[in-house]
């Protein structure tokens, strides 16, 4: 009921009950004068017509005092009063009836449902607005880098459908407590149950710009990169790559949820993903394991010389790519280690180079020693400097060493080494500068390539007393030859000092026809002497 219906109402009770109310007060009006006039009459006798003297008598008081009605007319105004209070009463209880029965199918006066002014209206009345609503409903649409887009309900025959909800909160209304709308408001939330297509809900999110191949990004994982002299993680991109799927069941749950918008980006699900992210144990390992090596320092000493690899160099050993993305590549690292140490072999190693001697007769001679001299090991210098690298070692040492000689630098003999001059058929031994020994020789034949004792640089193998000398095994099990000595002091082979009591001389030109096997003859009692003071670790330098 509007307003204007309700005051309508009022205003038809009020008449009514005005005009009740003045017929009743006109009617008790004319009784009373009717009745004041009868008792007069009564009180006083009937006089002639014909005119007398007139007489004055005694005025009677008592004619001055109020008039009492009688009982009878004072019954009757009450009756009538008590009549115009019962016609009010059927009245008004018409009137209550009547709007009670029009609340059945009304909302009362004051009630509110999802927004909606309610008062006086039928459920269905209600659930036309509602249904009028939705008929703009539209939905905008958020991605990644892109405008907003909109799907308008009309696009996806989106409705509304009544679930009986409102017509409940109509049945649940009590009409005969229509007055208490009046004064109380009612505000109700219902379910607002729609529909709408899924089939072309699922074409117009697939049409979305958003959903284009061509307007997407795919996201980069997070990487590795060097920048101020330390290693980080470059953080991973999002990218736009959607995922349809599930875009599409967001913006179809929002839609069923009447939500006027919807943010793909608010749900990280709905986008492709980096595989590898900021956060991921692996890179932080990576991280520090290459911040180890731009932190190591390994100095290498030669003598008084020095090499020093750091963090800087080793930088330089990884591959990056165009952004700075550090490009794991083991083998090429280990590649890069092996390649340095061969560098340092290369530079420092003295085995199997020349040298230029001074002899104590004068001359100058090259001699190359491939026995003797310094030797990086460099299988195991490249395992000790790799593990290094990765702790991010600093530290100043010698490489690993497989054959280590007596000096650095090009001439490594230092000043104690043993002199084999087998042109002045001649020998001395040197130590911290000083002959400490030295003695005439016999050396191998010259004239037969076989039995030439071989010029280089050498150390001592072992030292044994006494020993049997023998040459080639012959095929019946013998020995091409058999000689018991007493000190034998191999160092090139086959070939070393030992004692030879059958040479008549030393010196001089003996090897030039009594020349030994290789070996270098002494005469027996300077074998003895050098037995006891040769030392594993002293170059032997022979030279024609």
């Amino acid at each position: 009921m509007s307003n204007e219906e309700r005051k309508d109402i009022e205003d038809k009770i009020n008449r009514a009950m005005a005009q009740i109310v003045s017929d009743t007060v006109g009617e008790a009006q004319s009784g009373k004068n009717s009745g004041e006039s009868g008792g007069q009459r009564s009180a006083r006798p009937l006089k002639s017509a014909r005119p007398k003297k007139i007489t004055y008598v005694p005025i009677d008081e008592s004619e001055f005092e109020p008039v009492v009605l009688p009982e009878k007319k004072k019954h009757k105004g009450l009756k009538i009063t008590g009549l115009i209070a019962a016609m009010v009463l059927v009245a008004a209880g018409c009137v209550y009836a009547g709007v009670s029965y029009y609340y059945t199918d009304h909302f009362f006066e004051g009630t509110t449902i999802n927004g909606i002014d309610s008062s006086n209206k039928t459920a269905y009345e209600v659930e036309q607005e509602i249904a009028g609503k939705m008929a703009d409903y539209s939905i905008e649409i958020k991605a990644r880098d892109q405008e907003p887009q909109t799907i308008a309900g009309t696009d996806i025959d989106y409705r509304y459908v009544s679930s009986g909800e409102i017509l409940k909160l109509l049945k649940e209304q009590k009409p005969y407590m229509w007055v208490r709308g009046l004064f109380e408001k009612k505000v109700y939330t219902a379910d607002e149950q729609t529909a709408f297509d899924r089939t072309k809900l699922e074409t117009a999110v697939k049409a979305l710009n958003c959903a284009q191949k061509e307007n997407q990004t795919a996201p980069e994982n997070a990487y590795v990169s060097y920048n101020n002299s330390e290693f980080t993680i470059v953080p991973e991109t999002e990218g736009s790559e959607l995922k349809v799927k599930e875009a599409y069941q967001m913006v179809s749950e929002a839609i069923s949820s009447d939500e006027p918008e919807v943010d793909l980006a608010s749900n990280p699900d709905a986008y492709v993903r980096a595989d590898v992210t900021s956060d991921n144990a692996d890179l932080q390992a990576t991280v520090d394991a290459y911040n180890n090596f731009a932190k190591a320092s390994i100095t290498y000493t030669f003598g008084d010389q020095t090499v020093t690899l750091d963090g800087t160099t080793i930088k330089d050993w990884l591959q990056f790519d165009e952004k700075g993305q550090l490009i794991q590549d083991e083998a090429s690292f280990k590649q890069h280690i092996v390649d340095y140490v061969a560098q340092l072999a290369a530079e420092h190693d003295t085995v199997g180079t020349e040298r230029q001697f001074q002899t104590t007769s004068g001359r100058t001679v090259s001699v190359s020693g491939s026995a003797y001299g310094w030797k990086i090991d460099q299988d195991g210098e490249v395992a000790q400097l790799t593990q290094e690298i990765q702790s991010g070692t600093q530290t100043t040492r010698e490489p690993v060493y497989s054959m280590r000689a007596n000096a650095y630098g090009v001439n490594d003999f230092g000043s104690t080494y043993i002199e084999v001059d087998l042109t002045e058929q001649y020998m001395w031994y040197y130590q911290d500068g000083n002959v400490i020994f030295e003695s005439d020789i016999v050396s191998g034949l010259p004239s037969d390539p076989e039995r030439k004792t071989p010029p280089g640089i050498f150390t001592l193998y072992y030292k044994k007393s006494p020993d049997v000398l023998r040459g080639s095994k012959k095929e019946d099990g013998t020995y091409s030859y058999e000689q018991p000595v007493t000190y034998w002091m191999p160092f090139n082979g086959g070939i070393g000092f030992h004692d030879a009591d059958w040479q008549p001389y030393f010196g001089g030109d003996r090897y030039l026809s009594g020349g030994s096997h290789g070996c270098i003859n002494l005469p027996p009692d300077k074998a003895g002497e050098l037995y006891n003071i040769i030392q594993y670790d002293v170059p032997i330098i022979c030279f024609y």
